[in-house]
C-alpha cells in the first residue's frame, strides 16, 4: 500500500476531477452588492475604483452594474425604479430578469460598510477565472496549439500575460497624502544638497550632464539617439561605466571591502559582451580597440591592458548580449538581477533591435515600437531605476543643411517622444565636416580651392575632439546643449575642459 501519495490511476482521476471543476464565482456576493448599490448609491464609492461590469460572472449582473455605474457617474439616481424605466426604454428589461429580479436584488442587499468587501470577493473570483484561462492557454500552447512558439517563447508569453494581469487590474494604489509627497520631495532636495555638484540621482560620470540633469533619476526613461557613427554606444557605455563607479565608490566609503548591493545592467543587442568589454578596456587603458583586435600592441601596452582589466573587474557591471531580446525577457532578467545582486541602472543598446512580448502580433512597426517603449517605461517605474534606451534616427537628418537632430527625427518618433522622460541627441560636427573635404577638381582655379581648403581645415580644427549632447526634452529640468570631449581613436567621451586651448577630457 502506497501511503506517500496517489498511484497512477488516482492521478488520472485527479486530472479528470480538475477538468470537472466549476470556475470560481460567488453569485450571492454579486446579488448582495447590487442590492446594496440600488439601496444606497454611496456604496459605489467603495467599489467604483476597481470593479467593472466584466468582473461579474453572471452577464445579467454585469449589465445591471454597468447601468448603475453609468447613472451614478453621470450624477443621477440609480435605484430599482430608475433602472426599470431605463431597461424598459432600451428593451432590455426581460434580459435582466424583469422588475421582479430587481426587487429580489434589494432583498439580498448588505450594508454600505460591507459593500467594499463583497466587491473584492467578486474581483478576486474574476482574477482566479483569468488565471484559469491563462493556465489553459499555457497548457494548450505546450501541447502544440501555436507551433510557431518554442518553449522559451511560450514561457515569455506566459510571464507577459501574468504581468499584464497584475499591472492592469491591481486594486492597490490611490491617493498619497500631500504630507507624504512633501516628505519625499524634501528627501530628494536633501540628497542634492549633500552631494557635490547638486546631484540627487545616480551620477552619469559626466560633470556637465550631471549639472544639467541632477543625475539619473529613478523611474525615468531616457532616450539617447543619434545617427550611425555619432558614438551612441560609446556614450552609453561611458554613462554606465560612470554609474557603476559611483555605486562602487559609495559602497567602499562605508566599508573598504564591501561588495556593492546594486549595479548596472547593459543589454547589448548589437555587440557581443566581449566586444563591449574590449571597448571599455580600450577607453580606460587608452589603447586603440582596433590595435587590440589585431594584436598590434607592445608588451608594455599589453601589461597596461591587463592591469586595467583587474581594476575594472570589481565594477558592478552586468552585460546581456542576447540578440533581439523581447521586452518580457528583459523585464524578467532585470527583476532577477535586482533580487539577487541589486539594480540601479538599465541600458538598452538599442531600441529598434528589441522585439515586443512573445505571443503578441502588432499591426505595424510604429505600434511595435510603442509597445516596447511603454514596456521600458513600465520596467523603470516597477523597479524604480532609470532606464537608458538608445535609438536610431531617421535619414531625413542627412538631407538638411544643419544636421543637428530634432525630436521629429526619431524613428517612430510619436511613441518614443511621448513615453520618454528625457530625450538626448549626440552630434559631432567633425563627422560631417570630414565628408565635406574640398576636392580640387570641383573648383575653377587653385586660388579658390586653396581658400576653401583653408576654411575647411579651420572648421575641422575648431570641431576636432568635440561633441554636442543636445537635451531636446526633459520633464523635470531645462533643455539645452552640453559640450563634450571626444577621442575618436578610443571612441571615448569625457568632460570638455574649456579653460585650456584644445580641451582635454578627464
Amino acid at each position: 500500500m502506497n501511503t506517500f501519495g496517489p498511484g497512477p490511476s488516482s492521478a488520472g482521476e485527479g486530472l479528470f476531477g480538475l477538468s470537472q471543476r466549476l470556475p470560481p464565482a460567488n453569485m450571492e456576493a454579486e446579488q448582495a452588492l447590487l442590492g446594496a448599490l440600488l439601496a444606497n448609491n454611496k456604496a459605489y464609492e467603495r467599489v467604483g475604483e476597481f470593479l467593472a461590469a466584466e468582473h461579474f460572472v453572471d452577464p445579467v449582473h454585469g449589465r445591471i452594474f454597468s447601468a448603475i455605474q453609468r447613472r451614478i457617474e453621470a450624477g443621477q439616481l440609480a435605484d430599482a425604479v430608475t433602472l426599470r424605466a431605463e431597461f424598459e426604454h432600451n428593451g432590455l428589461l426581460d434580459e435582466v430578469g424583469g422588475p421582479a429580479y430587481l426587487a429580489q436584488l434589494l432583498s439580498a442587499m448588505v450594508g454600505v460598510i460591507n459593500a467594499g468587501e463583497y466587491g473584492r470577493v467578486i474581483h478576486d473570483a474574476w482574477m482566479r477565472r483569468q488565471l484559469i484561462d491563462l493556465g489553459e492557454t499555457v497548457v494548450n500552447r505546450a501541447f502544440g496549439a501555436e507551433p510557431e512558439l518554442d518553449a522559451r517563447q511560450q514561457l515569455e508569453a506566459a510571464e507577459q500575460s501574468l504581468f499584464d494581469l497584475s499591472k492592469d487590474n491591481a486594486t492597490q494604489g490611490g491617493f498619497v497624502s500631500f504630507e507624504r509627497a512633501l516628505a519625499a520631495a524634501v528627501d530628494h532636495a536633501a540628497a542634492a544638497f549633500s552631494n557635490p555638484g547638486g546631484v540627487s540621482g545616480l551620477s552619469s560620470g559626466l560633470r556637465d550632464l550631471d549639472r544639467k540633469t541632477g543625475g539619473l533619476h529613478k523611474s525615468d526613461l531616457v532616450i539617447l539617439a543619434g545617427r550611425p557613427g555619432m558614438g551612441k554606444t560609446a556614450l552609453a557605455t561611458k554613462v554606465a561605466f560612470g554609474a557603476a563607479r559611483a555605486i562602487l565608490r559609495k559602497a567602499r566609503e562605508e566599508n573598504p571591502n564591501a561588495v556593492p548591493r546594486g549595479g548596472v545592467a547593459i543589454f547589448s543587442l548589437e555587440m557581443s559582451c566581449d566586444q563591449l568589454a574590449t571597448r571599455l578596456l580600450a577607453e580606460e587603458s587608452r589603447i586603440s580597440g582596433d590595435r587590440i583586435r589585431r594584436g598590434d600592441i607592445a608588451q608594455r601596452d599589453f601589461d597596461r591592458f591587463v592591469e586595467v582589466s583587474r581594476e575594472l573587474a570589481g565594477l558592478p557591471l552586468f552585460i546581456d548580449d542576447t540578440p533581439a531580446i523581447t521586452i518580457s525577457a528583459l523585464r524578467t532578467r532585470c527583476r532577477r538581477l535586482q533580487r539577487t545582486k541589486g539594480l540601479d541602472l538599465v541600458v538598452v543598446d538599442y531600441l529598434q533591435l528589441m522585439r515586443p512580448a512573445a505571443g503578441t502580433r502588432p499591426e505595424s512597426r510604429v505600434l511595435e515600437i510603442s509597445m516596447i517603449t511603454q514596456g521600458l517605461k513600465a520596467i523603470a517605474k516597477e523597479l524604480a531605476v532609470p532606464v537608458i534606451a538608445l535609438s536610431q534616427l531617421s535619414r531625413q537628418v542627412e538631407s538638411r543643411e544643419d544636421k543637428r537632430p530634432q525630436l521629429s527625427d526619431l524613428r517612430e518618433s510619436g511613441s518614443i517622444e511621448q513615453d520618454a522622460d528625457m530625450v538626448m541627441f549626440i552630434y559631432r560636427d567633425e563627422y560631417y565636416l570630414a565628408q565635406r573635404q574640398p576636392k580640387e577638381m570641383t573648383y575653377d582655379n587653385s586660388e579658390k580651392f586653396g581658400a576653401a581648403l583653408e576654411k575647411w581645415q579651420k572648421d575641422m580644427e575648431e570641431a576636432h575632439n568635440k561633441a554636442e549632447l543636445i537635451i531636446a526634452k526633459q520633464r523635470h529640468g531645462p533643455t539645452g546643449t552640453i559640450k563634450l570631449f571626444f577621442e575618436g581613436e578610443f571612441t571615448r567621451f569625457g568632460d570638455l575642459d574649456t579653460q585650456h586651448d584644445g580641451g582635454y577630457g578627464d
